[in-house]
C-alpha cells in the first residue's frame, strides 16, 4: 500500500495495488475508487481530503 498526498490540491491517493486500473468509478463528487480487471480495488481517490476528514490519517497504535 502506498499513500500520498497532493497538498497543494488536497488530494489524498491510496493505492493498494499495482495492478492495472480496468475500471474507475465515482462514490459521490469527492471519492472517486479505481478497479483491476479482476474487481479488487487498486486505488482511492478523495479530493478535498483535509475539508472532509480524510487527512491527516491517524494511525492507531497497537496495544
Amino acid at each position: 500500500m502506498r499513500v500520498s498526498y497532493e497538498e497543494a490540491d488536497d488530494i489524498l491517493v491510496v493505492r493498494l495495488s499495482e495492478k492495472k486500473i480496468a475500471k474507475e468509478t465515482s462514490q459521490d463528487w469527492n471519492t472517486h475508487i479505481s478497479y483491476a480487471e479482476d474487481g479488487t480495488i487498486v486505488e482511492v481517490v478523495i479530493l478535498e481530503a483535509s475539508k472532509q476528514g480524510a487527512w491527516p490519517l491517524l494511525r492507531s497504535e497497537a496495544a
